[in-house]
Parts: structure tokens; sequence; C-alpha cells
């Protein structure tokens, strides 16, 4: 395991599902251990390894064994289901679909559902998908548990948005497990020969993967061999099961989680590449359980807020779950900025390409230039102060811009020994930056921000502010 004492992991956290599970009482030293590694692997790497329990692992192995031989016994049919990017149907997909751009094969297991092939029969799945559903669940909730107490909500804090335990009569679970296959030779091979016979004579070709990110609350995913890369802090992709155990699962947040946590969890970035499967007549398998908010809930982050975090207001108006799984959200509103590279420059170019494909030819008018100022504050405070706070384990409680103002005037006031441990600037009110005037914006951002002026980021909005 790695330390957690130490303000940056070497390498992504690896941590014992045992030791992650709460119990009645204090918590333990290696409980408080296991939730510090786990919080800061995500924070650095948007991943953790949580290694199960040897039953659980040999489950979970049996169940790669069935996926397996399920798609390597299946002929590639040009009128299977097509997955569709449809966002309406994102809890009501089950069964058998191929997703032709990822050159991915997947079966999606969904209790409430009782899926069907093109004839309409009862469709015969990869073996153990309803056990490993169920072991995988529990695990998710386990960790949302961990979450909770990082960030000092209650208990449970998740329960409102999640399905009930068991699911009740004639309810369809939101979460899904997901058996898949990647590149697998034959399929590869049909896809490449129905592709090269379009009559229109344009051969189209997918050298690179795209960039997702799932709007799950958590994504847990057991491969059979390494593939699966994900964006870190610095923007650089990393690995992140080319070293697991057979007893693990890679773990990443979604966008559900960031959207109800106020922001304070970051949704991974990430991207599958087969590209050490030559050889391979089987392809890339993987198990992957997507834990979802359900249908009817609303993601509000009313427990942030009433555990005294500070809540930027993006996030305080509720939105219905429905309407969050179809609505498109863009990166560049989402993550803190990284130094600029030629790498992070493609990828961000390409990210960016593909959402705006996705969102289609649907024009919207630009921000306006006090919001962008204040999303730009935002950023910054979200990548400088929070790292510094997280890093020195310091559980930040922004006050108010009105009592705050006083608090600067005052040495014994309630927020001066976290301004001084955090090298907050002598005379600013200890606040969220949208919160201040125009002028105190931009100077926040002068101080945190290496290199940042007015004139590089388009600032001719400062003639027209009311400050």
């Amino acid at each position: 395991m790695d330390d957690a004492a130490g303000n940056i992991l070497a390498s992504l956290g690896r941590v014992h599902l045992v030791d992650l599970m709460a119990s009645e009482g204090l918590p333990s030293d290696s409980y408080k251990m296991c939730v510090s590694t786990m919080m800061q692997s995500l924070a650095q790497y948007s991943a953790v390894i949580i290694q199960l329990s040897p039953a659980d692992g040999a489950l979970l192995r049996s169940g790669l064994d069935s996926a397996r031989f399920f798609f390597h016994q299946r002929g590639y049919n040009s009128n299977e289901a097509v997955h569709s990017d449809d966002s309406r149907e994102w809890c009501k997909t089950s069964g058998y679909y191929v997703d032709h751009q990822m050159c991915l094969e997947m079966y999606d297991y969904r209790p409430g559902i009782t899926a069907t092939d093109p004839n309409g029969e009862m469709e015969l799945p990869p073996s153990g998908l309803p056990d490993i559903f169920s072991v995988l669940g529990k695990v998710s909730r386990d960790i949302l548990d961990a979450i909770s107490f990082s960030l000092n909500l209650r208990s449970c804090a998740f329960s409102e948005i999640l399905d009930n335990i068991p699911l009740r009569s004639q309810e369809v679970s939101s979460s899904v497990l997901s058996a898949c296959c990647h590149s697998r030779p034959s399929f590869e091979g049909a896809h490449q020969h129905n592709i090269a016979s379009q009559d229109n004579g344009h051969l189209l070709m997918f050298s690179e993967q795209e960039q997702q990110i799932d709007k799950t609350l958590l994504t847990l995913v057991k491969p059979d061999r390494s593939g699966l890369y994900v964006k870190d802090l610095h923007g650089r992709w990393i690995l992140v099961d080319g070293d697991i155990g057979p007893h693990d699962v890679v773990v990443y947040p979604g966008l559900a989680l960031y959207q109800e946590t106020a922001g304070y969890v970051n949704p991974a970035v990430h991207k599958t590449e087969a590209d050490n499967i030559h050889g391979c007549m089987f392809g890339r398998c993987s198990l992957m359980f997507k834990l979802m908010p359900r249908s009817v809930a609303r993601l509000s982050g009313s427990e942030m807020r009433a555990a005294g975090h500070g809540v930027d207001a993006q996030f305080q108006v509720p939105i219905p779950v429905n309407d969050f799984m179809q609505t498109d959200h863009f990166s560049d509103q989402l993550f803190p900025k990284t130094e600029p590279s030629i790498h992070t420059e493609q990828d961000s170019a390409s990210f960016n390409s593909v959402m705006n494909k996705k969102k289609g030819n649907a024009r919207t008018k630009p921000l306006p230039p006090s919001k962008r100022l204040r999303l730009e504050a935002q950023r910054v405070l979200k990548e400088r102060v929070q790292d510094i706070a997280d890093k020195k384990g310091i559980k930040l409680r922004f006050c108010n811009l009105k009592e705050c103002e006083s608090h600067i005037q005052s040495l014994d006031s309630p927020c001066e020994n976290t301004r001084t441990e955090i090298g907050w600037p002598q005379g600013v009110p200890f606040v969220h930056p949208h919160d201040l005037p125009n002028k105190a914006k931009l100077g926040f951002l002068e101080a945190y921000e290496p290199g940042w002026t007015a004139s590089q980021h388009e600032m001719e909005f400062s003639n027209k502010f009311c400050l």
C-alpha cells in the first residue's frame, strides 16, 4: 500500500476494500489512511486501484472467461444492434451492442430488463453477471461512503440518489454492468470489409481512440489485459491497468459525482487503446460496472452545503438526473487548465472536437465577460488553493463575503488559522473568488496563476465591468 501520510503519491493509489469498509464507532487509523490514499489518488490520477477479497476476485476472473467465450463464439452480423449515442436511452440499454467506431462489442446487463436478440428471442448472456453486478454494486457504495467520510458528509449521504436495495417491483436499475470486448480480430476483419465495400468510395479510418468522460457516479473496470488510460492532474495520460493483480479493479469517478459533490471530486478523462493484443484471438475483454444515480433523483449538492463546503453558483440549482444525462458537458468548463504542451493541446483539441461533433450544429451564445472571468477565477481556486489545502490536510470552509470582510480585520477570527496555513493573500476575504468584486477577482488571478495577465486572457472586459 502507498504511504498515505505523504503529500504526493508516487504512483496510482492501491487500497484493500476490507480496510475501506466503514464500521460503527470511531474510525480506525487504517481506515483513515486508506481513505486518505484513495482521495489523494483520485485527486492526482483521477483513478484508484481497489483490491477485493480472493472470493470476489475469483468471481470476476470467471466472469471475464465467460465474456471472452461469449464474444469469441459470436459471429459478426451487420444487422446487430448498433450502440446509440441517444442520451434518452441512457437507462434502457440491455443486451448486445456494437460500437463500430471504437471497434467495441458489449453486452449490457441491467436488472429489471430481460434482453432479447434481434429475432425477439431471449438472449443467452455471459454467465455470472447477476452475481458480479451485486458484488461491484456493493463495492461502489462502500467507496462512496469513504468519499463521504473524506468530505465530512453524513454517512450514506448518496443514498437518496441511488437505486433501492433491492429494487422494488417493476423498477429498472439505473446502474449497469457491461461485458466488453475491444478489437476482436474476427469483428475487426468483418468491420473493415464492411467499410471498404461502401458505395460512397470513402474509407473511414479511426487512428486514435476518442477520449471519454462517463456520466456516472463511479466506474469500476476489471480487464483481462492492459489498455485503459486516464489523464492525471497535469494532463498526462497514465496507464492505470498495467499492474493490477488478480483481485484488483480500477475505479474512477464520473460527471454525476462531480456534480453531486459540487466539483470537489473531478471526473476522469479516459480512453482505451487495445494495442497489445496482436496474435490474440479474443481481443481485450473487460467487465465494466457503472454506478449511476436513479433517473428520478436530483443532483443538488445539498449534502455539501450541509457539511459547510462552499458551493459555486453553477452547482446550487438542483438538476433532475434525466436532464443531466441529456445535457452536453464541455471539458474546458470542468477541469483546471494545465501548463501548455504539444501533447496536451492536441488532446484538448481532439476532445473538444469530439464533444462539438456530438452536440451537432446547435449554436450557443458566448459567455458574457463577467461569467468567463468568474469561471477563470473558479478554475484557479480549484487548481491552486484546493490543491494546497488537500496536501496540507486542511478542510476548507469558505465564509460569505459580508462576514469575512469583518474577519480580515480581526486577529482571532474563525478563519484566521486556515487563512494563515494556506497562505491566503493579506486583506483578501476568504471566500469563493466568484463572490469577490471584479477588481478583486483580477488580483486573485494575478496572485495565484503565474503569468496570468488581463491582456493575455482577452480582458478588455475590464473596461466593461461595473467594479
